[in-house]
């Protein structure tokens, strides 16, 4: 099985349905992206072998979506990363996935230029890829490769998370299940990244011939969302908790016409209730909630739509601080330190199994045997059942920062931080922020009559890692916490030093 036989399939059984369009205007029909994605995989399987892999470095652009699908089509392995990287990040995971070409946009294609084979959208060497005859789809098992979803460990490394067809597959049809029926002439937003859970969104509307919205900005715009929204009929999104809160806070937004709204997918860190809560006041109860991770994208649980919108029933608020109920296709259980499994009340590790969960990490056997033990997908997350089968997360164990959707592991910018001369240890932790949900903060110890600026750390970390993930505070100490172990306890850290007015400006 190959997914990319979805676009062709939809070119000729719906041949005239708006398949990717850029603003208020239709880029491409499903005949027409059948078209391109035969040729556009004629000309990569020129420059590419079977089973290769192809990084995309790309901001959100209709092109997006017609070289995701070109790939597959081909029978290659897309590697899509975050537009937002540093080259240095783009270099390892380009490198890791030992990529025979890379795929960018224009705003992105210098960050990429350490690679010999650089495709640019919208240059003449695009263009002439598609020049060729269309080619028939790439006959795929349903467990190839067909997507590289690079996430981070504690370690800081990012490792490439397989996701197969039988994967892409299984979230897909977990949409349907769980989350929200697609029909004829709707529509799916992508304004978040198609780099990470829109682009897995893509899949069931792709499926069902549904078009896909790109907004001119390749960004998130409140403004220009509102505007779409009275464009076109049954657009659904995803969209980060702190998304969804600057739509609320915005004005032009929250005074625009909603009418056309069908469904806001929520996830990727935690939504508190009271933002809820004046989410639906303004857009009525068109939310669901999943929670996932790159190893099982955006398919470990859900909170339906028909839930939300019973704010009558019993335990409703309870309910709607819970991450949701199993999905239809995966076992969620709660382990112990043993892998003893907990009864509801009790707090462990959320673990789960099933069709969704990746086939393991890239040419990684040790990470592989270490987080699908027992053939369990340990997740690193803690929660907790109640009694009716909500699961509520409790702390994120790896210690994971999420800011604005985006995952900031603290070990990568600590590793960062250390190559200054005068820093001794860095513990990174993250502390509440009004929009973006966490922000970074670093806790600094310095080596004995050193000193360091915040604007030397500052830059130390925009010559090494994307901006988003350098710190907004530094706090100077002594020492760090630590226990009998000597290990740093971060916990400390964050009760006294998590919250804004408690960071303090760096001396020397």
């Amino acid at each position: 099985m190959n997914i990319a036989g979805w676009v062709q399939k939809h070119g000729r059984a719906n041949p005239e349905r708006p398949a990717i369009s850029t603003g208020a205007a239709v880029h491409l029909n499903y005949r027409q992206w059948a078209s391109t994605s035969a040729s556009l995989a004629t000309g990569l399987c020129k420059l590419c072998c079977p089973g290769e892999r192809v990084a995309l470095a790309m901001s959100n652009h209709p092109s997006y979506l017609e070289a995701l699908v070109a790939i597959w089509h081909a029978g290659l392995v897309a590697v899509p990363m975050n537009a937002k990287l540093h080259r240095d990040e783009f270099r390892y995971i380009v490198e890791n996935a030992e990529a025979s070409l890379v795929i960018a946009t224009a705003d992105i294609a210098e960050a990429v230029a350490f690679h010999p084979r650089v495709l640019v959208i919208d240059t003449l060497d695009w263009r002439r890829v598609y020049e060729n005859e269309a080619m028939a789809v790439a006959p795929r098992r349903a467990d190839d490769p067909a997507w590289l979803f690079y996430t981070s460990g504690t370690t800081g490394r990012p490792k490439g998370a397989v996701l197969t067809h039988r994967n892409l597959l299984m979230a897909a049809l977990s949409y349907y299940a769980d989350v929200d029926a697609v029909g004829p002439g709707d529509a799916i937003l992508h304004a978040a990244p198609l780099s990470h859970g829109s682009g897995i969104y893509a899949l069931p509307f792709i499926a069902q011939a549904a078009n896909n919205l790109i907004p001119e900005s390749h960004s998130f715009d409140p403004a220009e969302i509102g505007g779409l929204l009275q464009r076109w009929p049954q657009v659904s999104f995803f969209a980060a908790p702190t998304m969804v809160m600057r739509l609320v806070n915005d004005r032009i937004f929250a005074g625009s016409d909603h009418c056309n709204l069908k469904t806001v997918v929520y996830g990727g860190g935690p939504m508190h209730l009271e933002d809820l809560l004046r989410a639906m006041e303004l857009l009525g109860p068109h939310f669901a909630q999943i929670y996932g991770q790159g190893e099982a994208p955006m398919t470990i649980t859900a909170l339906s739509k028909a839930l939300h919108a019973e704010p009558t029933q019993p335990r409703w608020r309870e309910i709607m601080a819970s991450v949701g109920l199993p999905r239809t296709d995966v076992n969620v259980r709660i382990f112990d330190a043993e892998d003893r499994e907990l009864p509801p009340g009790e707090v462990g590790e959320v673990v789960c199994q099933g069709d969704v969960v990746m086939a393991g990490y890239w040419r990684n056997p040790e990470a592989t045997s270490a987080t699908l033990r027992g053939g369990w997908l340990h997740t690193g997350d803690l929660g907790c059942f109640d009694a009716e089968g909500f699961l509520t997360l409790k702390d994120r164990s790896k210690d994971v920062i999420i800011s604005g959707g985006s995952n900031i592991y603290p070990r990568e910018v600590e590793e960062v931080l250390l190559r200054h001369p005068a820093v001794l240890e860095v513990s990174v932790i993250g502390r509440p922020h009004s929009e973006w949900g966490e922000e970074v903060a670093a806790c600094v110890v310095l080596r004995p009559g050193q000193v360091a600026s915040e604007r030397e750390l500052d830059a130390l970390c925009l010559s090494a890692i994307a901006r988003f993930k350098r710190p907004r505070a530094y706090v100077f100490l002594d020492a760090l916490p630590k226990n009998n172990y000597g290990k740093v306890l971060k916990t400390t850290l964050r009760q006294q030093y998590g919250q804004p007015e408690r960071a303090s400006t760096p001396g020397g």
